[in-house]
């Protein structure tokens, strides 16, 4: 087997849930059945390595130094969503349920694959509410085992000082991720949303 062949499939494995026979399959998808479509992706990628970069504010992949929802002037500046990853973000605007701003952490934490404090962008957070009129901060992580431990990380780091604490009421379906959660019960959630301090 060809040494590029080799080096594109241990590529491949870098995305989640992507082992070594769905790798080779998908290298052979790339190579043999759509070599236009290969280009296109890696042009996509190149340009998005380029081109993406996190918004100053709330950490959400963007191009310009601040995303949409943070030059909006219309969002309620009082109001922080912390989500985990930028997926939620899109899920969150889809239920139009939220009309405040947001923080991405881009990860959670999980002790079981040594994802600590590290892990998530906790530095960039603190730095984002230093001097903000922020007032409410809503906890939207998943309500799994580890979107728990991250909320009340987060919840312990903010509970002495100024602001309202809530965190999404668990109408949401237990294990359950944001970005696959409908439009309806996310609002809901959203609503019903629990004080925590």
């Amino acid at each position: 087997m060809s040494n590029a062949y080799t080096q594109l499939i241990h590529a491949l494995k870098i995305l989640p849930n992507v082992g070594n026979k769905t790798a080779q399959r998908m290298a052979h998808t790339l190579l043999h059945t759509n070599r236009d479509g290969a280009a296109q992706l890696s042009q996509a990628i190149e340009n998005a390595l380029k081109q993406i970069h996190n918004c100053q504010l709330c950490h959400d992949f963007c191009e310009g130094e601040l995303c949409a929802i943070c030059a909006n002037p219309q969002r309620d500046a009082s109001r922080l969503m912390i989500v985990q990853m930028p997926a939620d973000i899109a899920a969150m605007e889809a239920a139009r349920c939220h009309d405040g701003l947001y923080f991405v952490l881009m990860g959670q934490v999980n002790p079981s694959q040594e994802m600590d404090l590290r892990s998530i962008a906790l530095e960039q957070l603190i730095a984002r509410l230093s001097g903000s009129s922020v007032e409410e901060i809503i906890i939207a992580t998943a309500h799994t085992a580890e979107g728990d431990a991250t909320a009340y990380i987060l919840a312990e780091l903010f509970k002495n000082q100024h602001y309202k604490i809530s965190r999404l009421a668990r109408g949401m379906p237990l294990g359950s991720e944001l970005e696959y959660v409908d439009a309806g019960t996310l609002a809901q959630a959203v609503y019903d949303r629990n004080l925590l301090k």
